[in-house]
């Protein structure tokens, strides 16, 4: 396809068929679904900036590449969110103080688990747990083997078991 990116309606495809994927990818790399519309609106931001360099076909590649470079520009940031996020939801809390903590311990554990997992293996994990993909949508969506979605898959599970046996 030779189609222009800069073409208001060839845009407006991409858009339609690439927004919302990118946005739920953006989202299981981030866990902060506001954070995950920024980034997808600004790696379209980007395209239309950059879419007489960008050929139609190569879109796709281009928006997940520029959405997943901003997101590794983000991570400290957003690591100081969260740790905030969470001071201000343990203060609300007043209702059986010993389960609350318990619960936040246990949540604090499981993110800190799922984000100290490498981003190939977080990725598979939370597309396959969160989103219920099948390995062969997640391959595909990924443009990686059905055998590498289930190796990470594989290592993710085996990493989250060893740090709960350990609590």
């Amino acid at each position: 396809m030779s189609d222009n990116v800069c073409q208001e309606q060839v845009f407006q495809s991409i858009f339609i068929t690439q927004a919302e994927r990118l946005r739920n990818f953006m989202y299981y790399k981030t866990g902060n679904l506001q954070q995950a519309e920024d980034l997808m609106q600004d790696a379209f931001g980007k395209l239309w900036e950059n879419c007489a360099k960008v050929v139609a076909d190569k879109a796709k590649s281009f928006l997940f590449t520029v959405a997943n470079n901003l997101f590794l520009n983000e991570v400290a940031h957003q690591k100081v969110v969260l740790k905030f996020e969470n001071q201000g939801h343990r203060q609300q809390m007043n209702i059986n103080p010993q389960f609350l903590l318990e619960e936040q311990e246990f949540k604090q554990r499981l993110e800190a688990a799922i984000s100290a997992l490498p981003e190939g293996q977080r990725v598979v994990f939370l597309m396959n747990r969160i989103d219920k993909k099948k390995y062969r949508e997640i391959a595909v969506e990924l443009e990686i083997s059905v055998k590498a979605v289930e190796k990470r898959m594989h290592q993710a599970l085996s990493t989250l078991r060893k740090i709960h046996k350990k609590v």
